[in-house]
């Protein structure tokens, strides 16, 4: 299955990446609802979340906790929400969002335009949140 997903994971295409391990992928969304809205990944091709291994997606989200703690501690905000949709893109991912109020993980809001020097600076700081927490 070719996906933008895997053309992200090959490298073909860029992308503003928080954190990455052998079977998982974490980076910001290019067309964020918020600030810091952050797509997380496994790096194995399906499509449908709930066809995972239960072992895989168990593991996709402990990744995911530690992705939405660098998040939360880079991005001011309430909490971390989750979203699991699977529609617009044929390769599991659960959407990380920084929330103050509900209203925030609305898919259909206006997707914020933040030029490459934002994301490049949100994606160093969630990096650098992740890296203070693992005492690096």
């Amino acid at each position: 299955m070719d996906t933008i997903f895997s053309k992200i994971i090959n490298g073909d295409i860029p992308a503003y990446k928080v954190l990455e391990n052998e079977h998982f992928l974490a980076f910001l969304d290019v067309n964020p609802l918020v600030k810091g809205h952050t797509l997380v990944i496994p790096k194995e091709p399906v499509d449908y979340i709930f066809d995972m291994d239960p072992e895989a997606l168990a593991d996709l989200h402990k990744f995911s906790q530690k992705v939405a703690r660098g998040v939360k501690e880079a991005v001011p905000c309430k909490k971390v929400g989750v979203a699991v949709v699977g529609l617009e893109v044929p390769h599991a991912h659960i959407h990380l969002i920084p929330i103050n109020q509900i209203s925030d993980m609305n898919f259909s809001n206006l997707k914020q335009n933040l030029n490459s020097e934002e994301m490049e600076e949100i994606a160093g700081k969630i990096r650098q949140a992740l890296k203070t927490e693992a005492g690096e």
